[in-house]
């Protein structure tokens, strides 16, 4: 433990996760935004803060954010039959909702969702932002229009951002021209040098802000334009949708004769700079690959149900000494329990077994909670954790809760995982305080824009 001089504002919990494991008594020290000091076993002084049980915050490793508006919406069954709704229907419905919402709009609705990722644990947020353009396609005068609008959503909450521009040039293998529907995304290799360019200096604001970018998939660029994506990402993440969909394996079989997830290990740099969100449909061989080359595994559990994409083999994955981060993607339901949650029960439904994702040292909750940790700092391209000199990102959650009655340790992560108890009570983010009493404290004013945003979108 640092026996760093405490100075400034000082919080005590009664249990903390730490990156050694669990401790009684802890006193988190903060100034300048920093961890400063931690001290465990250690009786409350007159000027700490008391609180509960203290995690470290996680990263939302893929979102995006305007969907959260349809949450709801698509559930209707689609056209074609029994078996017609699909995530290709859905895509449609989601092509139509964007005929509507101009930068305001957009604003309201993203601030929405990074306060909902407050209030269910995430500090950070990797925002696969791919809307560019205006509703009927063409350019704003100000190119990054609507990234500024991001960057402002993340300002208004609090919540930290790892931006990532995306590329998106075609419809679908091969080079195709795009459609009406993705008319709101589409870039070139020069324009999207320059909102990646411009993006680093409208993030420069905000404390710890990350830029990276992400190639939609292999169906929307074309290998040449894939080849230049590290050099547009220097040193920042670099994300990409693949292999979601078995239509999705099956179209790029035809254009290429591999799968998708082969292809681009056999094509591109994959190294631990990449997080490929979903890999839903692979084989043994791709997913020891994706694991052999270090790179993260965007897991959206919730979103994936959704939208019947299909179970990644998770516990085999992990086992192989594979990494991965948990998303919300289209923000159906935003929190880091149900993510978590919905994770483990997948693979429990898949394999017939219980304690899937556990290891010998430790629980289901934990286990799960300290991958996602890992995974979710790799992926978005930030430190974090409780430590000294990282940001004070601190969740708290509510040691009344009557969910948590008796529990100690592993107990506490396994019954607000499983246990279904809300008990995000306060969340720091760089030691300011955003979430009290389970409610973003600015939640009133955002929750009203959003609903004038709605009016717009949905009138």
């Amino acid at each position: 433990m640092s026996q760093t001089p405490f100075e400034g504002r000082s919080l005590w919990f009664d249990q903390v996760l730490l990156p050694e494991g669990w401790a009684r008594d802890v006193r988190i020290a903060i100034a300048d935004g920093l961890i400063s000091g931690i001290e465990a076993s250690t009786p409350r002084a007159p000027t700490d803060e008391a609180h509960g049980i203290a995690l470290p915050g996680l990263a939302n490793v893929h979102s995006h954010a305007f969907q959260r508006a349809m949450a709801g919406l698509t559930e209707a069954r689609g056209p074609g039959g029994d078996a017609g709704d699909n995530f290709w229907t859905w895509r449609q419905l989601m092509y139509r909702f964007l005929d509507r919402g101009g930068p305001e709009e957009i604003e309201a609705i993203t601030a929405f969702a990074f306060c909902d990722m407050l209030e269910g644990g995430f500090t950070r947020c990797a925002e696969f932002h791919y809307l560019h353009n205006d509703p009927a396609g063409a350019a704003y005068a100000d190119p990054t229009e609507l990234t500024g609008r991001i960057v402002a959503a993340a300002e208004t909450t609090g919540i930290a951002l790892t931006l990532l521009p995306v590329f998106y040039a075609h419809s679908t293998f091969g080079g195709a021209e795009p459609n009406e529907g993705q008319r709101r995304f589409i870039t070139d290799l020069d324009g999207f040098a320059d909102l990646v360019a411009r993006g680093r200096t409208l993030t420069a604001r905000l404390p710890d802000a990350v830029v990276g970018v992400a190639p939609h998939s292999l169906r929307a660029v074309t290998p040449e334009e894939l080849a230049a994506m590290p050099g547009l990402a220097g040193d920042g993440p670099i994300h990409i949708h693949v292999a979601e969909q078995t239509k999705e394996v099956d179209d790029c079989l035809a254009w290429s004769g591999a799968r998708p997830v082969e292809w681009l290990l056999a094509h591109a740099p994959v190294d631990g700079q990449w997080c490929l969100i979903h890999s839903t449909h692979v084989t043994d061989a791709e997913w020891r690959g994706v694991a052999k080359a270090g790179a993260v595994v965007g897991l959206c559990p919730l979103t994936e149900a959704n939208l019947g994409d299909g179970i990644f083999p998770a516990q085999a994955f992990a086992e192989g000494g594979g990494r991965f981060g948990i998303g919300t993607d289209s923000n159906i339901q935003i929190g880091v329990a149900d993510e978590l949650r919905m994770l483990e029960y997948s693979q429990r439904l898949a394999l017939r077994a219980r304690g899937v994702m556990a290891d010998a040292q430790r629980s289901t909750g934990r286990a799960l909670f300290d991958r996602g940790l890992s995974g979710g700092r790799q992926a978005t391209g930030a430190e974090g954790g409780l430590a000294v000199g990282l940001p004070a990102d601190i969740v708290g959650l509510d040691a009344n809760a009557v969910g948590f009655a008796g529990r100690q340790g592993d107990a506490v992560l396994d019954s607000w995982i499983f246990g279904g108890e809300r008990a995000v009570r306060s969340v720091w983010r760089r030691g300011k305080p955003v979430v009290v009493d389970g409610r973003h404290i600015a939640r009133d004013a955002i929750e009203a824009r959003y609903r004038k945003a709605l009016s717009v979108v949905l009138g």
